[in-house]
């Protein structure tokens, strides 16, 4: 399985509720130009965070990537749920190419998890970045990072 995980881009600093915070105009120019890494990959699926900022974020990608299928939500992808509820829904997921839109303090901890076997090494996350872990399961541990890309990155 090759799965990409992706932060949301930069939101508004307040809303009514956290959940509800929007991107900025910088926030989705960074989701478009990070998109054109994904440009020659076959998606199988994109889900994202049920938050707003990170719903706006998959739809910008799946635009930007003419992905044809539809994004799916899924609640264990917010800020705060943990890394290892996650794998665990990862595990039963039967994608070969799949794109995860979601959150810090959580993207961090999963790649963490991922390639490290624990939460505790920092993979720095800033808005709109973007991991690639290859994996042959979806263990704690067993994870390859392929490409850890900043939007600054493109930049240069």
């Amino acid at each position: 399985m090759k799965l990409w995980i992706l932060r949301h881009g930069q939101a508004a600093a307040q809303a009514i509720t956290d959940p509800e915070r929007p991107l900025t105009a910088a926030g989705e120019a960074e989701v478009l130009a990070i998109s054109s890494l994904l440009a020659d990959q076959q998606l199988d699926a994109i889900l994202a965070s049920p938050y707003l900022r990170a719903q706006q974020t998959a739809a910008l990608a799946r635009r930007a990537l003419s992905f044809t299928g539809d994004v799916g939500t899924a609640p264990w992808l917010t800020p705060d749920d943990e890394a290892a509820t996650a794998l665990s829904f990862l595990a039963e997921r039967q994608e070969h190419n799949l794109l995860l839109v979601s959150h810090q303090p959580l993207v961090s901890q999963l790649v963490s998890l991922l390639v490290e076997g624990n939460r505790a090494a920092h993979y720095p996350m800033p808005t709109a970045a973007l991991a690639c872990i290859e994996l042959d399961f979806v263990t704690a541990g067993l994870g390859t990072l392929v490409q850890l890309a900043v939007p600054a990155d493109l930049k240069r």
